[in-house]
């Protein structure tokens, strides 16, 4: 006994149905295993459900010349039956019917009107039917459709077309059923909104550990000088806007912190600022890094990933090193950028993403557009708004706060007593040109750090560019003939020559054993120095 209505054990099977579905935590699956049970009896022909969706194809919709509004419309999600009219009237969700405005035909009155339809005998009311051939050709002789509410709110609507007149029974048990598929449908959404969100969470946390394992300084941009005043006050007009930022400087001038702290100061805040080193991702993998992958995409693919873009939506994606870009990928990322709409490789399906783009190289990109190594469109796309950061030889002003404060940090990270920075190491700091600039001053003052005795740092600084070392030079017997007298831009030209031969007959092995600072018998730091003033670059 069903609401005082005796069933038949034809609906015997309905029972069990009602307790599987709300056990269900996959929509998809719920919603087919409804409409296979409805279906799963001789005189039913058709069991369907359609939910109330924004569409996405209004442009080719069957039902347009009938449909006043863009708006929401009945979207077919699951069908199943034994219909001998074709698979489009059993299993599948494309063809005329797979779309109903709300309000047109019998299946849009029941989500407009929020009440059940029951039809009996279709002879004299086929105004009910979008296809009367179909019916006749099928011997359907009823409709039952129930919509599906969940607090008030009409979900869609479950419908079986029958060969025989609908009974009481029968309209009961669709009755029950809809209440409680609309609200395992509602609980369904809930649980995989809520499972999206947990492994976009667990990303996020895997990437920030990365990150703060990766980290070489925490803080914000530290110092006084023009040039950084500048630079700060350049970041606070574009920071505000969504506009794209090319940050520009030499390696280790602190780009990534101007890009967190364009980040920090944007409407995006409150969302992540995801990074990617594009000159350390491999070629092959630079898809499924910036874009995700599916399982089973490729060799290795074990579970679907998301990529960088994906994890950056609403918030800021950060491109270092973008020069490294491989010039036939730079396309796939100029369409991201102009489109905001990706593909996971392996999949179809397209996904839309809400990103602001923040790069940066210690490339000339104009020279890489000309070699043909980069695209001029796409530079135009990430150089809406360039900024650039000064060398720290150009903001010498600079070094005693980011001293003070790189002693401040070695001293927690290292867990070693802090030092104590004097006026003679300061000056000691800025006399030097820093060519690796603020990461190369790091690494000193925290090598300094862990060296130091009594709490005085004592600096291990590259010889003076000069090119004497110190060493002990024997004097010159004034009765044996004198060396050959060269010119100051010989002398130059000769050292070059002779760091540029040790370099290719080390195959431009700079440091290491077998580097061209052992043959030379150079500190590695002393050679790059001078290879950087020099304008010495292994060939491309």
């Amino acid at each position: 006994m069903v609401m005082g209505v005796d069933y038949e054990p034809e609906f015997d099977s309905l029972k069990d149905l009602l307790l599987e579905i709300a056990q269900e935590r996959s929509t998809e699956a719920l919603l087919q295993e409804i409409v296979r049970r409805l279906a799963d009896r001789p005189h039913v022909v058709l069991s369907r459900i359609w939910l109330v969706e924004t569409d996405d194809r209004c442009d080719s919709c069957q039902r347009d010349a009938r449909c006043n509004s863009d708006g929401p419309c009945l979207h077919l999600v699951a069908s199943a039956g034994s219909s001998a009219a074709g698979t489009e009237h059993s299993s599948c969700l494309d063809g005329r019917f797979s779309r109903f405005p709300l309000g047109v035909g019998n299946i849009g009155q029941i989500v407009a009107t929020g009440e059940p339809l029951e039809v009996s005998d279709f002879d004299g009311e086929e105004h009910w039917l979008i296809d009367p051939e179909w019916a006749r050709r099928e011997g359907i002789r009823g409709l039952v459709g129930q919509p599906l509410i969940y607090q008030g709110e009409v979900l869609g609507v479950v419908a079986v077309f029958l060969r025989t007149l609908p009974s009481a029974e029968g309209a009961a048990w669709l009755r029950i059923i809809a209440d409680h598929a609309a609200t395992s449908i509602t609980n369904t959404r809930a649980f995989e909104t809520i499972e999206r969100l947990r492994k976009r969470l667990e990303l996020e946390r895997d990437y920030l550990r990365e990150e703060v394992r990766e980290a070489q300084f925490f803080g914000d941009i530290v110092g006084q000088s023009p040039a950084l005043a500048n630079i700060m006050a350049q970041i606070k007009l574009v920071a505000p806007t969504d506009a794209s930022v090319l940050i520009l400087g030499e390696s280790g001038t602190g780009k990534e912190l101007v890009a967190r702290e364009i980040h920090k100061m944007s409407l995006r805040r409150e969302h992540p600022m995801i990074k990617v080193n594009c000159a350390s991702v491999p070629r092959e993998l630079y898809e499924s890094e910036f874009f995700g992958h599916v399982k089973g995409a490729f060799t290795g693919a074990l579970r679907d990933r998301a990529g960088r873009f994906e994890l950056a939506d609403g918030g800021t994606l950060f491109l270092d090193e973008v020069g490294e870009i491989p010039l036939d990928l730079q396309g796939k990322l100029l369409r991201v950028l102009q489109e905001g709409e990706f593909e996971r490789v392996g999949e179809e399906g397209t996904r839309a993403v809400d990103v602001r783009i923040i790069a940066a190289t210690n490339h000339d990109l104009k020279q890489e557009i000309a070699a043909g190594r980069f695209r001029q469109d796409l530079y135009y796309r990430l150089n809406v708004f360039p900024l650039e950061v000064a060398p720290l030889r150009g903001r010498k002003e600079d070094i005693p706060l980011l001293a003070l404060r790189f002693a401040e940090h070695a001293a927690l990270r290292l867990n070693c007593p802090l030092p104590r920075v004097t006026q003679a190491n300061i000056l000691e700091l800025q006399r030097y040109d820093w060519p690796g600039n603020v990461r190369e001053l790091q690494n000193v003052i925290e090598r300094a750090a862990i060296t130091a005795r009594s709490g005085v740092l004592q600096f291990d600084l590259p010889e003076s560019e000069s090119g004497f070392s110190g060493d002990f030079i024997p004097a010159i017997d004034p009765r044996t003939p004198g060396p050959e007298i060269v010119t100051d831009a010989e002398m130059q030209r000769r050292q070059r020559d002779n760091i540029v031969a040790a370099l290719q007959q080390t195959g431009w092995k700079v440091y290491g054993p077998g580097g061209a600072a052992e043959l030379l018998r150079l500190k590695p730091t002393t050679l790059a120095s001078r290879m950087k003033k020099m304008r010495i670059k292994r060939p491309q």
